[in-house]
Protein backbone atom coordinates (compact mmCIF):
# COMPACT_ATOMS: atom_id res chain seq x y z
CA UNK A 1 0.00 0.00 0.00
CA UNK A 2 1.75 2.87 -1.13
CA UNK A 3 0.22 6.76 -1.88
CA UNK A 4 0.84 8.07 -5.11
CA UNK A 5 3.36 10.20 -4.26
CA UNK A 6 5.65 7.46 -3.00
CA UNK A 7 5.36 5.84 -5.84
CA UNK A 8 6.37 9.67 -7.98
CA UNK A 9 9.36 10.61 -5.96
CA UNK A 10 12.75 9.32 -4.39
CA UNK A 11 13.24 11.33 -1.12
CA UNK A 12 17.14 11.99 -0.36
CA UNK A 13 18.91 10.11 2.33
CA UNK A 14 20.07 11.16 5.60
CA UNK A 15 22.68 9.45 8.16
CA UNK A 16 22.06 7.89 11.37
CA UNK A 17 23.19 9.27 14.52
CA UNK A 18 26.88 7.80 15.73
CA UNK A 19 27.66 9.74 18.41
CA UNK A 20 26.64 12.17 21.24
CA UNK A 21 25.76 15.68 19.87
CA UNK A 22 24.95 18.91 20.94
CA UNK A 23 23.15 21.47 19.28
CA UNK A 24 21.20 24.95 19.53
CA UNK A 25 17.62 23.60 18.44
CA UNK A 26 16.40 20.22 18.27
CA UNK A 27 13.77 19.31 16.03
CA UNK A 28 11.87 15.98 16.78
CA UNK A 29 10.31 14.60 13.52
CA UNK A 30 10.82 14.51 10.02
CA UNK A 31 7.36 15.24 8.38
CA UNK A 32 6.74 18.61 6.77
CA UNK A 33 6.27 20.44 9.65
CA UNK A 34 9.64 19.72 11.04
CA UNK A 35 10.96 19.89 7.46
CA UNK A 36 10.01 22.95 6.89
CA UNK A 37 10.97 24.35 10.17
CA UNK A 38 14.59 22.99 9.70
CA UNK A 39 14.48 25.11 6.25
CA UNK A 40 13.54 27.90 7.93
CA UNK A 41 15.98 28.25 10.41
CA UNK A 42 18.62 26.81 8.15
CA UNK A 43 18.16 30.15 5.70
CA UNK A 44 18.47 32.14 9.10
CA UNK A 45 21.67 30.52 10.15
CA UNK A 46 20.29 29.03 12.91
CA UNK A 47 22.31 25.50 14.21
CA UNK A 48 20.05 22.90 14.12
CA UNK A 49 19.48 18.93 13.92
CA UNK A 50 16.60 17.56 12.75
CA UNK A 51 16.27 13.68 14.12
CA UNK A 52 13.78 11.18 12.42
CA UNK A 53 12.87 7.88 13.44
CA UNK A 54 12.60 6.08 9.91
CA UNK A 55 12.81 8.05 7.10
CA UNK A 56 11.90 11.44 6.35
CA UNK A 57 8.06 11.93 5.36
CA UNK A 58 7.38 8.22 6.18
CA UNK A 59 4.25 8.92 7.94
CA UNK A 60 1.58 11.39 7.45
CA UNK A 61 3.32 13.53 4.95
CA UNK A 62 3.52 10.33 2.44
CA UNK A 63 -0.52 9.66 2.67
CA UNK A 64 -1.75 13.59 2.57
CA UNK A 65 -3.90 14.73 -0.35
CA UNK A 66 -1.88 17.86 -0.63
CA UNK A 67 -4.78 20.63 -0.69
CA UNK A 68 -3.40 23.65 0.23
CA UNK A 69 -6.17 26.12 1.22
CA UNK A 70 -7.07 28.21 3.97
CA UNK A 71 -10.63 27.24 4.15
CA UNK A 72 -10.81 23.95 6.75
CA UNK A 73 -14.23 23.14 6.49
CA UNK A 74 -16.89 25.40 8.32
CA UNK A 75 -14.25 26.36 10.76
CA UNK A 76 -14.48 30.39 10.09
CA UNK A 77 -18.35 29.97 12.79
CA UNK A 78 -17.04 27.83 15.00
CA UNK A 79 -13.89 30.10 15.62
CA UNK A 80 -16.01 33.28 15.21
CA UNK A 81 -18.63 31.73 17.80
CA UNK A 82 -16.34 30.93 21.17
CA UNK A 83 -13.08 32.99 20.31
CA UNK A 84 -14.63 36.27 18.38
CA UNK A 85 -13.95 37.99 15.32
CA UNK A 86 -9.98 38.67 16.02
CA UNK A 87 -9.20 34.87 16.52
CA UNK A 88 -11.19 34.51 13.44
CA UNK A 89 -9.15 37.12 11.31
CA UNK A 90 -6.21 35.90 12.35
CA UNK A 91 -6.51 32.31 11.76
CA UNK A 92 -7.33 33.31 8.03
CA UNK A 93 -4.56 36.10 7.83
CA UNK A 94 -2.24 32.92 8.94
CA UNK A 95 -3.46 30.20 6.54
CA UNK A 96 -3.71 33.03 3.55
CA UNK A 97 -0.28 33.65 4.47
CA UNK A 98 0.86 30.29 4.82
CA UNK A 99 -0.74 29.82 0.99
CA UNK A 100 1.31 32.85 0.03
CA UNK A 101 4.51 31.13 0.98
CA UNK A 102 3.78 27.97 -0.66
CA UNK A 103 3.30 30.23 -4.44
CA UNK A 104 6.38 31.75 -3.63
CA UNK A 105 8.83 28.60 -3.00
CA UNK A 106 7.27 26.20 -5.67
CA UNK A 107 7.79 28.95 -8.62
CA UNK A 108 11.22 27.88 -8.32
CA UNK A 109 10.48 24.19 -7.49
CA UNK A 110 9.24 21.36 -9.70
CA UNK A 111 6.24 20.07 -7.80
CA UNK A 112 2.91 20.07 -10.06
CA UNK A 113 1.63 22.91 -8.05
CA UNK A 114 -1.86 24.31 -9.58
CA UNK A 115 -3.72 26.92 -8.45
CA UNK A 116 -7.36 25.54 -8.32
CA UNK A 117 -10.30 26.56 -6.38
CA UNK A 118 -11.73 25.21 -3.53
CA UNK A 119 -15.47 23.60 -2.59
CA UNK A 120 -16.68 22.76 0.99
CA UNK A 121 -20.26 21.19 0.49
CA UNK A 122 -22.89 19.93 2.78
CA UNK A 123 -25.36 16.77 1.62
CA UNK A 124 -28.00 18.00 4.04
CA UNK A 125 -26.99 20.91 6.25
CA UNK A 126 -27.50 24.37 4.06
CA UNK A 127 -27.96 26.36 7.22
CA UNK A 128 -24.19 25.58 8.40
CA UNK A 129 -23.39 26.99 4.59
CA UNK A 130 -24.83 29.79 5.05
CA UNK A 131 -23.95 30.90 8.27
CA UNK A 132 -20.46 30.16 7.47
CA UNK A 133 -20.63 32.40 4.22
CA UNK A 134 -21.88 35.04 7.10
CA UNK A 135 -18.73 34.51 9.23
CA UNK A 136 -16.75 35.38 6.55
CA UNK A 137 -18.21 37.99 5.56
CA UNK A 138 -18.37 39.73 9.30
CA UNK A 139 -13.94 38.87 8.73
CA UNK A 140 -14.02 40.39 5.24
CA UNK A 141 -13.39 37.57 3.36
CA UNK A 142 -15.02 37.04 -0.15
CA UNK A 143 -16.22 34.02 -0.32
CA UNK A 144 -19.19 32.43 -3.01
CA UNK A 145 -21.97 30.33 -1.78
CA UNK A 146 -22.43 27.82 -4.68
CA UNK A 147 -25.41 25.62 -6.12
CA UNK A 148 -24.02 23.34 -8.92
CA UNK A 149 -20.97 21.14 -7.79
CA UNK A 150 -19.37 18.95 -10.89
CA UNK A 151 -19.24 15.94 -8.33
CA UNK A 152 -21.66 12.85 -8.39
CA UNK A 153 -23.08 13.69 -4.84
CA UNK A 154 -26.54 15.31 -4.38
CA UNK A 155 -25.66 18.62 -2.28
CA UNK A 156 -27.18 21.38 -0.98
CA UNK A 157 -24.76 23.61 -1.79
CA UNK A 158 -21.14 24.71 -1.10
CA UNK A 159 -19.08 27.61 -0.13
CA UNK A 160 -16.09 28.25 -2.54
CA UNK A 161 -12.42 29.60 -2.00
CA UNK A 162 -10.96 30.47 -5.16
CA UNK A 163 -7.52 30.63 -5.96
CA UNK A 164 -6.16 28.12 -3.75
CA UNK A 165 -3.65 25.26 -4.46
CA UNK A 166 -2.73 21.76 -4.73
CA UNK A 167 1.12 20.11 -5.47
CA UNK A 168 3.17 16.86 -5.31
CA UNK A 169 4.25 17.01 -1.62
CA UNK A 170 7.09 14.59 -1.82
CA UNK A 171 8.73 16.46 -4.89
CA UNK A 172 8.57 20.09 -3.16
CA UNK A 173 9.62 17.97 -0.22
CA UNK A 174 12.62 16.71 -1.91
CA UNK A 175 13.65 19.81 -3.33
CA UNK A 176 13.90 22.02 -0.27
CA UNK A 177 15.14 18.87 1.98
CA UNK A 178 18.35 18.43 0.57
CA UNK A 179 21.07 20.06 2.50
CA UNK A 180 19.59 20.05 5.35
CA UNK A 181 21.06 18.39 8.97
CA UNK A 182 18.87 15.61 9.00
CA UNK A 183 19.45 12.19 11.07
CA UNK A 184 17.22 9.67 9.78
CA UNK A 185 16.45 6.36 11.59
CA UNK A 186 17.40 8.28 14.96
CA UNK A 187 14.29 7.33 17.16
CA UNK A 188 14.01 9.63 19.68
CA UNK A 189 12.71 7.46 22.74
CA UNK A 190 12.25 9.94 25.55
CA UNK A 191 13.81 13.45 27.07
CA UNK A 192 15.57 14.30 29.97
CA UNK A 193 15.31 17.80 30.47
CA UNK A 194 16.45 19.23 27.16
CA UNK A 195 18.73 15.97 26.36
CA UNK A 196 16.80 13.57 23.72
CA UNK A 197 17.69 10.09 24.33
CA UNK A 198 17.97 7.44 21.18
CA UNK A 199 18.50 4.18 21.32
CA UNK A 200 22.24 4.14 21.38
CA UNK A 201 23.24 8.22 21.36
CA UNK A 202 22.29 11.36 22.95
CA UNK A 203 21.70 15.22 21.58
CA UNK A 204 21.35 17.61 23.54
CA UNK A 205 20.00 21.15 22.59
CA UNK A 206 19.47 24.50 24.92
CA UNK A 207 15.58 24.44 22.57
CA UNK A 208 13.15 21.65 21.21
CA UNK A 209 10.78 21.43 18.75
CA UNK A 210 8.62 18.48 18.94
CA UNK A 211 7.12 17.75 15.44
CA UNK A 212 6.08 14.52 16.03
CA UNK A 213 2.74 14.62 14.31
CA UNK A 214 1.34 13.23 18.26
CA UNK A 215 3.38 15.29 20.78
CA UNK A 216 4.97 12.32 22.86
CA UNK A 217 5.90 13.50 26.27
CA UNK A 218 3.22 12.29 28.47
CA UNK A 219 4.14 14.70 31.43
CA UNK A 220 3.66 18.27 30.02
CA UNK A 221 0.77 19.65 28.27
CA UNK A 222 -2.05 17.28 28.46
CA UNK A 223 -2.33 16.31 24.42
CA UNK A 224 -3.54 12.54 25.50
CA UNK A 225 -6.71 14.61 26.75
CA UNK A 226 -6.07 17.49 23.49
CA UNK A 227 -6.36 14.83 21.15
CA UNK A 228 -7.75 11.94 19.18
CA UNK A 229 -6.56 10.72 15.66
CA UNK A 230 -8.94 9.30 12.86
CA UNK A 231 -8.08 7.32 9.72
CA UNK A 232 -9.29 8.33 6.44
CA UNK A 233 -8.82 6.29 3.21
CA UNK A 234 -7.90 7.60 -0.63
CA UNK A 235 -7.70 5.82 -3.91
CA UNK A 236 -6.67 6.99 -6.97
CA UNK A 237 -8.81 6.15 -10.47
CA UNK A 238 -7.39 6.78 -13.67
CA UNK A 239 -9.85 7.16 -16.84
CA UNK A 240 -12.14 9.26 -14.79
CA UNK A 241 -13.14 12.83 -15.45
CA UNK A 242 -11.48 15.88 -14.47
CA UNK A 243 -13.39 17.83 -11.93
CA UNK A 244 -11.73 20.85 -11.73
CA UNK A 245 -11.32 21.69 -8.57
CA UNK A 246 -10.81 20.51 -5.05
CA UNK A 247 -14.09 19.17 -3.14
CA UNK A 248 -14.57 18.14 0.88
CA UNK A 249 -17.40 17.23 2.91
CA UNK A 250 -17.98 19.70 5.94
CA UNK A 251 -19.04 16.24 7.89
CA UNK A 252 -15.78 14.62 8.61
CA UNK A 253 -17.50 11.03 7.43
CA UNK A 254 -17.84 12.49 4.25
CA UNK A 255 -15.66 12.67 1.08
CA UNK A 256 -13.29 14.77 -0.72
CA UNK A 257 -12.56 14.71 -4.42
CA UNK A 258 -9.13 16.50 -6.70
CA UNK A 259 -7.51 15.75 -9.70
CA UNK A 260 -3.85 15.35 -10.15
CA UNK A 261 -2.41 14.45 -13.34
CA UNK A 262 -4.54 11.96 -15.08
CA UNK A 263 -5.76 10.44 -11.73
CA UNK A 264 -9.12 11.49 -9.33
CA UNK A 265 -8.63 11.04 -5.82
CA UNK A 266 -11.49 10.30 -3.88
CA UNK A 267 -11.07 10.28 -0.27
CA UNK A 268 -13.69 9.16 2.75
CA UNK A 269 -14.88 6.19 4.81
CA UNK A 270 -13.38 7.77 7.72
CA UNK A 271 -13.44 6.91 11.69
CA UNK A 272 -11.73 7.49 15.03
CA UNK A 273 -8.57 5.43 14.93
CA UNK A 274 -9.56 2.10 16.54
CA UNK A 275 -13.02 2.23 15.94
CA UNK A 276 -14.61 0.65 12.38
CA UNK A 277 -15.61 2.97 9.45
CA UNK A 278 -16.73 2.19 5.36
CA UNK A 279 -12.68 2.58 4.40
CA UNK A 280 -11.70 1.50 0.82
CA UNK A 281 -14.71 -0.42 0.63
CA UNK A 282 -16.76 2.45 0.56
CA UNK A 283 -15.10 4.37 -1.96
CA UNK A 284 -14.41 1.27 -4.37
CA UNK A 285 -18.53 0.94 -4.34
CA UNK A 286 -19.05 4.82 -4.94
CA UNK A 287 -16.14 4.58 -7.72
CA UNK A 288 -17.82 1.58 -9.04
CA UNK A 289 -21.34 3.59 -9.01
CA UNK A 290 -20.45 6.56 -10.58
CA UNK A 291 -17.04 5.79 -12.45
CA UNK A 292 -17.93 2.55 -14.16
CA UNK A 293 -15.18 3.03 -16.68
CA UNK A 294 -12.57 4.11 -14.08
CA UNK A 295 -9.46 1.94 -12.77
CA UNK A 296 -7.78 2.17 -9.26
CA UNK A 297 -4.24 2.09 -9.43
CA UNK A 298 -3.09 3.11 -5.64
CA UNK A 299 -5.21 3.24 -2.28
CA UNK A 300 -3.53 4.38 1.14
CA UNK A 301 -4.51 5.40 4.01
CA UNK A 302 -4.23 9.07 6.05
CA UNK A 303 -4.02 9.75 10.04
CA UNK A 304 -4.56 13.19 11.41
CA UNK A 305 -4.49 14.57 14.89
CA UNK A 306 -7.79 16.41 15.35
CA UNK A 307 -8.13 18.82 18.08
CA UNK A 308 -10.61 20.23 20.64
CA UNK A 309 -11.55 23.35 18.83
CA UNK A 310 -10.89 22.52 15.35
CA UNK A 311 -7.56 25.26 16.02
CA UNK A 312 -3.74 23.49 15.88
CA UNK A 313 -1.77 23.64 18.84
CA UNK A 314 1.54 25.39 17.68
CA UNK A 315 3.60 27.08 20.15
CA UNK A 316 5.34 26.52 23.29
CA UNK A 317 5.16 22.61 24.56
CA UNK A 318 2.95 23.67 27.64
CA UNK A 319 3.39 26.69 30.52
CA UNK A 320 6.23 24.44 32.41
CA UNK A 321 8.77 23.56 29.59
CA UNK A 322 10.67 27.15 28.83
CA UNK A 323 12.78 26.02 25.33
CA UNK A 324 10.37 23.31 24.44
CA UNK A 325 7.84 23.74 21.36
CA UNK A 326 5.34 21.75 19.52
CA UNK A 327 3.08 21.37 16.56
CA UNK A 328 0.08 19.32 16.67
CA UNK A 329 -3.75 18.84 16.11
CA UNK A 330 -3.89 19.97 11.98
CA UNK A 331 -7.09 18.37 11.23
CA UNK A 332 -7.01 17.14 8.40
CA UNK A 333 -5.08 20.18 6.86
CA UNK A 334 -1.57 19.80 7.27
CA UNK A 335 -0.29 21.54 4.48
CA UNK A 336 -1.47 25.20 5.41
CA UNK A 337 -0.49 23.80 9.33
CA UNK A 338 2.60 22.66 8.74
CA UNK A 339 3.74 25.56 7.04
CA UNK A 340 2.07 27.74 9.58
CA UNK A 341 4.28 25.75 12.50
CA UNK A 342 7.02 26.62 10.81
CA UNK A 343 7.08 29.94 10.70
CA UNK A 344 5.42 30.65 14.02
CA UNK A 345 8.39 28.29 15.34
CA UNK A 346 11.37 29.74 13.43
CA UNK A 347 10.30 33.04 14.57
CA UNK A 348 9.45 31.49 18.80
CA UNK A 349 13.02 29.99 18.47
CA UNK A 350 14.50 33.11 17.33
CA UNK A 351 12.79 35.29 19.44
CA UNK A 352 11.19 37.39 16.89
CA UNK A 353 7.22 38.50 17.26
CA UNK A 354 4.74 36.91 15.13
CA UNK A 355 1.22 38.02 15.09
CA UNK A 356 -0.96 34.95 14.95
CA UNK A 357 1.33 33.14 17.50
CA UNK A 358 -1.63 33.67 20.47
CA UNK A 359 -4.35 31.78 18.80
CA UNK A 360 -2.61 28.73 18.51
CA UNK A 361 -0.84 28.42 21.91
CA UNK A 362 -1.37 24.73 22.72
CA UNK A 363 -1.80 26.12 26.75
CA UNK A 364 -5.37 27.85 25.70
CA UNK A 365 -8.47 27.27 27.47
CA UNK A 366 -9.48 23.27 26.90
CA UNK A 367 -12.82 22.80 28.52
CA UNK A 368 -14.21 22.01 25.17
CA UNK A 369 -17.14 19.23 24.30
CA UNK A 370 -14.71 16.78 22.29
CA UNK A 371 -12.12 16.68 25.85
CA UNK A 372 -15.16 15.33 27.69
CA UNK A 373 -15.65 12.85 24.05
CA UNK A 374 -12.13 11.75 24.51
CA UNK A 375 -11.91 11.36 28.37
CA UNK A 376 -15.02 9.08 28.05
CA UNK A 377 -13.73 6.84 25.57
CA UNK A 378 -9.98 6.88 27.19
CA UNK A 379 -11.97 5.53 30.31
CA UNK A 380 -13.74 2.78 28.84
CA UNK A 381 -10.92 1.88 26.52
CA UNK A 382 -8.65 1.63 29.33
CA UNK A 383 -10.79 -0.42 31.59
CA UNK A 384 -11.19 -3.03 28.63
CA UNK A 385 -10.42 -6.50 29.24
CA UNK A 386 -8.02 -6.93 25.74
CA UNK A 387 -4.40 -9.63 25.81
CA UNK A 388 -3.00 -6.65 23.36
CA UNK A 389 -2.32 -2.94 25.54
CA UNK A 390 -0.80 -0.11 24.08
CA UNK A 391 2.44 0.72 25.73
CA UNK A 392 1.76 4.68 25.77
CA UNK A 393 -1.00 4.64 28.30
CA UNK A 394 -2.06 0.88 28.62
CA UNK A 395 -5.32 1.05 26.67
CA UNK A 396 -7.52 -1.46 24.99
CA UNK A 397 -5.69 -2.52 21.67
CA UNK A 398 -8.19 -3.63 18.65
CA UNK A 399 -7.44 -5.04 15.38
CA UNK A 400 -8.37 -3.23 12.06
CA UNK A 401 -8.61 -6.10 9.97
CA UNK A 402 -8.51 -3.84 6.88
CA UNK A 403 -5.18 -2.39 7.45
CA UNK A 404 -3.70 -5.56 9.51
CA UNK A 405 -2.69 -3.61 12.66
CA UNK A 406 -3.62 -3.08 16.55
CA UNK A 407 -4.95 0.33 16.80
CA UNK A 408 -5.77 2.29 20.11
CA UNK A 409 -8.69 3.70 20.33
CA UNK A 410 -7.93 6.39 23.32
CA UNK A 411 -5.00 8.15 21.53
CA UNK A 412 -4.60 6.70 18.30
CA UNK A 413 -1.33 4.33 18.66
CA UNK A 414 -0.72 2.16 15.57
CA UNK A 415 1.07 -1.08 15.35
CA UNK A 416 2.29 -3.88 12.77
CA UNK A 417 1.26 -7.47 13.19
CA UNK A 418 5.20 -7.72 14.55
CA UNK A 419 4.70 -4.91 17.03
CA UNK A 420 6.26 -2.25 15.62
CA UNK A 421 5.56 0.94 16.22
CA UNK A 422 3.54 2.05 12.89
CA UNK A 423 1.79 5.95 14.15
CA UNK A 424 2.63 7.48 17.67
CA UNK A 425 1.87 8.60 20.31
CA UNK A 426 3.75 5.21 21.44
CA UNK A 427 7.64 5.38 21.53
CA UNK A 428 8.19 1.91 21.93
CA UNK A 429 7.32 -1.59 20.31
CA UNK A 430 3.99 -4.16 21.10
CA UNK A 431 5.09 -6.25 22.96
Amino acid sequence: MKSLWQANTKLPEFPKLDSDIKTDVLIIGGGIAGILTAYFLHQNGVKYILAEKDRICSGTTQNTTAKITFQHGIIYQKILKFSGAEAAQKYLNANKAALKKYAEMCRNIECDYETKDNYVYSVNDRKLLESEMNALIRIGYKAELCERLSIPVKTVGAVKFAKQAQFDPLKFISAIADGLNIYENTFVREMTGNTAVTDKYRIKADKIIVTTHFPFINKHGSYFLKLYQHRSYVIALDNAPDLNGMYVDEDHKGMSFRNFGSFLFIGGGGHRTGETGGNWNELRNFAKLYYPDAHEKFHWAAQDCMSLDGIPYIGKYSRNTPGMYAASGFNKWGMTGAMVSAMILSDMVMDRRNDYADIFSPSRNIIKPQLFINGGKAIKNMLTPTPKRCPHMGCALKWNSTEHSWDCACHGSRFSDEGNVLDNPANGELK
